[in-house]
């Protein structure tokens, strides 16, 4: 049985993360037209280079909890037949064991070129303005897709929609759009649709199933339900 998971926000909260929205998010004290935006970048490419590397930085203050290994082990019983989407920028799921994620805003510890964008690479430290691509010497900028930009995985990421029999978003109200719409091609194609979150709107026609709680209670406990399933 195929499956495909969408994480948001919700799940790394738990391990103590700060979201971008909401109380004390991390653009309460940023704009986020001056960081989270191609614009804001070229205005002012320190700043918004120093943003990104001081979360980057913190990012080994914070560990997986159990909804983020939970996830892992799920995918070492499914193989290929797993694939897990997450629009955080963390690495608390690769940390947790996770191999087949697409961070479809992209990922703190990757940077890509101001130029090509398709030339992405690892890294760990403190990016300046005179860091470069390794692949053709120009500049870098932070590998975050920002607002205005398209998220990546777009097409391998709908076609893993249309083939799989189980979609699960995971700490996300799924509201927002490209993702808010992977449950409706998800339901056309013929899956079932499960929202594990704190928040729960049982009326959505293309969420077959609602388990309201915390990631860290209700995750484990739906992959191991979901492991049962597949063994009958």
């Amino acid at each position: 049985m195929k499956l495909v998971v969408l994480t948001g926000a919700g799940i790394s909260a738990e391990s103590g993360l700060r979201t971008f929205r909401g109380n004390d998010g991390l653009w309460e004290n940023e704009p986020i037209e001056a960081v989270a935006t191609p614009e804001g970048y070229f205005h002012d490419k320190k700043r918004v280079k120093n943003f990104y590397n001081g979360l980057r930085v913190g990012l080994s203050k914070f560990k997986p909890n159990a909804a983020h290994i939970a996830l892992a082990k799920l995918e070492e019983k499914l193989g290929d037949d797993f694939l897990l989407i997450t629009q955080n920028v963390d690495d608390l799921h690769e940390r947790a064991g996770s191999k087949r994620v697409l961070h479809m805003h992209g990922y703190l510890k990757k940077l890509r070129c101001e130029k090509n964008e398709g030339h992405v690479f690892d890294f760990t430290g403190e990016e300046t303005m005179e860091t470069q691509c390794p692949i053709c010497g120009a500049m870098s900028r932070p590998h975050i897709v920002w607002f205005g930009e398209i998220p990546l995985y777009m097409e391998r990421i709908e076609r893993a929609l249309q083939n799989t029999d189980e979609f699960v978003y995971i700490g996300t109200s799924s509201v927002v759009y490209p993702a808010a719409g992977f449950k409706q091609i998800a339901k056309h194609f013929g899956a079932h649709v499960t929202c594990l979150n704190l928040e729960i709107d049982t009326s959505d026609p293309n969420t077959d199933t609602n388990i309201q709680g915390k990631a860290t209670e209700v995750v484990p406990r739906w992959c191991e339900e979901f492991l049962q399933k597949i063994k009958k």
